[in-house]
């Protein structure tokens, strides 16, 4: 009957998806059988789109089956790779332009992974209406096939209608523009009914069935018309054929409907309609016999014009009324767009099936986070009571006191935090730890100001072509775009200060107690002159007994509360805790993770009862400190003092509180080195991150400071040109409107298809506004530009 309309495919540029999707799972996940596996997958996904967008495809359902499995794939990556912070750039060219004099095709490129499923779903689209129009429509497995395609491309392109906008957050090219998809979305329907027309004409169906079905057809055609007819972006044959359609569908559906004024006797609206068919058939045949062959059609209704009128003259005599007198013809519409909903392929299966999405990642990391403080609280209220005590016992000189009645040899618990001491290094190592603490610091310094300066080059480079090239450099800003890696920066500049602050505290604790410390790695012949003798106590009577014995039971239930901190700390360190599996169940049954809930109730039923046995071991050591103080006091009272055994319980004091901060410091400095070891992990992947982004923003800058010069330069010459007089050409006859009937409703939305630029002179294309994020250079929507700015301005830009 007529020619079907078909889209052709966007082509894509090459992108290694390798590289930065492997740089992010090895970054990630740590070195295993499950990295492996995601770095197995990554390789795969890369081969998929190279056979899905880096060959030429054949009109087969293989081909097209290779694009679904590679969008329902990115699709399902969408939530599980951080695309944004991958700088992955994605370039394709507008699937309707063909180029120009002056530069290569209209393309864009934009580091977002939602333009590069908009585009891979318009080929789907292209490519399911090219598969249509393959079909062979003299059987009915071709009908049903090409009707089940065309409605998928109506699908396809309805999608991208009412997602682009959002997917890319800026101005589209012209080819996945919402009145473009729209349009074609429509012309895909508009030839799915079609297709249901001549299926119900092949099984001869009732003639009202067959006048309504077309009837709708005629209405689907004559929107896409309306929807396209003041739009220049179109290839040229689009137009005329949909216009000559509509017209041969009203025909259609006049023939069959005049079969049925016939079946009621009605032979004056027979003629009537079969005279309106004529006249349709007579327009597409006067003026659009280019693109369409209505000489079966024509040939149909000629002769059954002839029968009715030979008929009626003869035997009827029936009044023949206007066509605007007859009733209207009913609609029924056989299709609908397919809609989008994952898995498109029923062959899908997801290579990163057992990654969790982004939500989740972030939701475990966030509850880990809450993790390790409750954790953190724990151990650190235990470490401080553990301090206390420490503190309290060396403030009162016990237990030394109760071993030291002969007021000569050293108290055996001085004698072990002595052993205790030199065995993990005495005042050496910590020296050393110490020494190394500003090496480590000022190492992760240099990686922050090194990757920080990275941004500050690119950004300055970035405002200069800014000033030089004003509105025409219309890529996102660098300012804008590093925001957030600054804030990020700033965030671990003020950890690294605040470290400084801790790392000087522990360096004046050593300070206070490195004599002590020192005393106590001496041999114990050098320990004990070094300690005051004091002159022997006097023979213990009953009452100093009972407190002596009183004392050293109270003593040693205060260690037994110790070591129970002590099992009671590894036991918390030791608590497993994963939210990745209730999480997942949350954002498959809600769609969203209430994060704090979940993690707040699974802490109570993991911690809870950690939680109780640590106050209740604190309260314990509460109550046995109160005790020891008050029988302290009274054994102090019966015991002999003077100044020679004052002077030796100081000593002695300072020995044990030496040995309490020398553990302490000793943790302390170790946690800090760790904690500076791995910032230099973190600070690395942040360089990283910002050597990444500005290497995107370097290629992106190169390809728009390129295309910028080739602006100006066609700019300048279209100048030259139009100093010199030459007659414009008139542009191409467009084709009338068809007579497009009142009842004909408007569907669906604008429609963009191939077509040569039909002025000599376009207007300028305002710079669209760039996204948030990194992307490519905002090409021209048009390939043929012209500025009405002088010679002499050019020239300096081009300069």
């Amino acid at each position: 009957m007529a020619t079907f309309i078909s889209v052709p495919l966007k082509k894509s540029s090459e992108v290694d998806l390798v590289k930065p999707l492997s740089k992010f799972v090895t970054a990630t996940y740590p070195p295993g059988e499950e990295q492996t596996e995601y770095l197995r997958a990554v390789e795969e996904l890369n081969k998929l789109r190279k056979s899905a967008l880096g060959r030429p495809l054949d009109k087969h359902e293989s081909s097209l089956e290779i694009l679904l499995r590679y969008y329902d794939q990115l699709c399902a990556i969408e939530p599980k790779f951080p695309f944004p912070e991958l700088c992955l750039t994605f370039t394709w060219k507008d699937a309707f332009d063909k180029g120009s004099l002056f530069g290569g095709s209209v393309k864009l490129a934009l580091a977002s992974v939602g333009y590069e499923k908009t585009c891979v779903l318009f080929n789907v689209g292209a490519l399911a209406s090219q598969i249509a129009s393959e079909q062979n429509l003299d059987n009915d497995e071709g009908l049903k096939t090409a009707a089940k395609f065309y409605q998928l491309a109506s699908g396809a392109f309805a999608h991208i209608k009412d997602t682009v906008l959002s997917a890319l957050n800026r101005e589209p090219t012209m080819d996945i523009s919402p009145e473009t998809v729209g349009t074609l979305s429509q012309i895909m329907l508009s030839q799915a009914q079609e297709v249901f027309v001549l299926k119900a004409t092949a099984d001869k169906m009732k003639d009202a069935i067959v006048a309504k079905l077309a009837n709708q057809a005629a209405d689907y055609y004559g929107d896409a018309f309306k929807q396209c007819q003041y739009k220049e972006n179109l290839p040229k044959e689009v137009l005329p054929v949909l216009a000559a359609k509509h017209c041969m569908m009203q025909a259609t559906a006049e023939l069959h409907q005049s079969a049925l004024a016939n079946q009621k006797k009605k032979f004056g609206e027979e003629i009537a309609r079969l005279q309106h068919a004529t006249e349709l058939v007579k327009t597409a045949a006067s003026r659009y016999d280019e693109y369409v062959n209505v000489k079966d059609l024509s040939d149909k209704i000629n002769r059954a014009l002839t029968a009715a009128k030979k008929d009626n003259d003869f035997i009827y005599h029936d009044r023949v009324p206007e066509v605007k007198d007859l009733e209207h013809i009913g609609k029924a519409s056989l299709v609908k767009a397919t809609a989008v909903q994952t898995p498109l392929s029923q062959k899908f299966s997801d290579l990163f099936e057992k990654m969790v999405p982004m939500a989740v990642q972030q939701s475990v990391s966030a509850a880990n986070s809450r993790k390790a403080d409750t954790v953190n609280r724990l151990i650190g209220s235990m470490r401080e009571a553990t301090n206390l005590c420490n503190g309290v016992l060396a403030s009162l000189n016990l237990p030394a006191a109760l071993e030291d009645l002969s007021g000569d040899a050293v108290p055996q618990s001085i004698l072990e935090k002595s052993r205790a001491v030199v065995q993990q290094g005495g005042l050496q190592s910590i020296e050393q730890l110490i020494k190394d603490l500003p090496e480590l610091l000022q190492r992760n310094r240099e990686i922050l100001d090194e990757s920080l300066k990275m941004l500050d080059d690119e950004e300055t480079t970035d405002n200069e072509l800014r000033a030089k090239f004003n509105q025409r450099w219309s890529r996102t800003p660098s300012g804008d775009l590093y925001k957030p890696l600054r804030a990020e920066g700033n965030n671990f500049r003020s950890v690294l200060d605040k470290a400084v602050q801790a790392d000087q505290v522990v360096r004046e604790r050593y300070t206070a107690h490195c004599e002590m410390i020192a005393l106590l790695c001496k041999p114990e012949n050098e320990l004990s002159a070094a300690i005051p003798s004091a002159n022997p106590a006097k023979t213990l009577q009953g009452s100093e007994v009972r407190v002596l014995i009183s004392l050293t039971k109270i003593l040693a239930q205060l260690d037994e509360v110790k070591r129970e901190r002590e099992i009671l700390e590894g036991e918390v360190k030791s608590v497993t805790f994963d939210m990745t599996t209730k999480f997942l169940t949350a954002l498959a049954q809600d769609g969203a993770i209430n994060e704090e809930a979940l993690t707040a109730s699974e802490l109570e039923t993991r911690y809870g009862s950690h939680t109780q046995r640590v106050q209740q071991n604190l309260r314990r050591q509460e109550e046995l400190l109160s005790q020891i103080q008050v029988s302290h006091q009274e054994f102090s009272a019966l015991k002999q003092s003077n100044s020679e055994a004052n002077n030796r319980e100081e000593v002695l004091k300072k020995l044990a509180s030496a040995h309490d901060n020398y553990i302490e410091i000793s943790s302390n400095i170790k946690e800090g080195t760790k904690f500076y070891n791995d910032l230099t992990e973190i600070l690395l992947k942040f360089q990283n991150k910002c050597s990444d982004i500005v290497f995107a923003r370097k290629t992106e800058r190169d390809e728009l400071l390129k295309y910028v010069i080739q602006y100006c330069s066609r700019a300048l010459l279209v100048s030259r040109t139009q100093q010199q007089p030459q007659a414009k050409p008139q542009p191409p006859a467009r084709p009338p409107p068809p007579n497009i009937t009142p009842q004909a409703a408007s569907t669906s939305a604008p429609i963009s298809t191939p077509v040569a630029p039909s002025s000599t002179n376009p207007p300028p294309v305002a710079p669209p506004t760039g996204p948030s994020q990194a992307q490519g250079p905002p090409y021209p929507t048009y390939q043929a530009l012209c500025m009405q700015q002088s010679i002499a301005q050019f020239s300096n830009l081009v300069s």
